[in-house]
Formats: C-alpha cells, sequence, structure tokens
C-alpha cells in the first residue's frame, strides 16, 4: 500500500508525472542530507520538512508534496 494516497498527492502536484519527478528529485536530496549529516557538510541539501517516523526517503519526499511542503515550477 502507498502512503500517503495517490489523491492527497494530487491536490499538490499536476499530474502523476509531476509528483514522480518531485518526489524522486527530493528523495536524492534528502539521501545525500542523512550521508553529508556525518562529515558537516549539509548546507546545501535541507533537512526534511515534516516530522515522520518512515526511515525511506522516497516515502518521506511522497509526504512533504502530499502536506505541501515542495513548491515546484516547470522550466
Amino acid at each position: 500500500m502507498i502512503s500517503p494516497r495517490v489523491d492527497r498527492l494530487l491536490e499538490n502536484v499536476d499530474s502523476n508525472y509531476a509528483g514522480v519527478i518531485v518526489a524522486a528529485k527530493r528523495a536524492r536530496q534528502i539521501n545525500s542530507y542523512y550521508h553529508n549529516l556525518g562529515e558537516g557538510t549539509f548546507d546545501e541539501f535541507p533537512p526534511p520538512a515534516i516530522e515522520t517516523r518512515s526511515k525511506n526517503y522516497l516515502t518521506i519526499a511522497l509526504e512533504e508534496v502530499a502536506a505541501g511542503k515542495i513548491k515546484y515550477h516547470y522550466r
């Protein structure tokens, strides 16, 4: 089961495609944040914007999208 539900994601993104792209990019940023945390060089990657029990970076990113914490625009 996907958490959060897809209908909650679509409230904050234009399409399924946009949701996948935004969440994948944010998951890579969260991954880099946690990997650079021990080195003290985490300035360029922001920490997770929500409190969550999940340890999965993609789930954290999807929860941020569903909560409306992620803003994006097309080029």
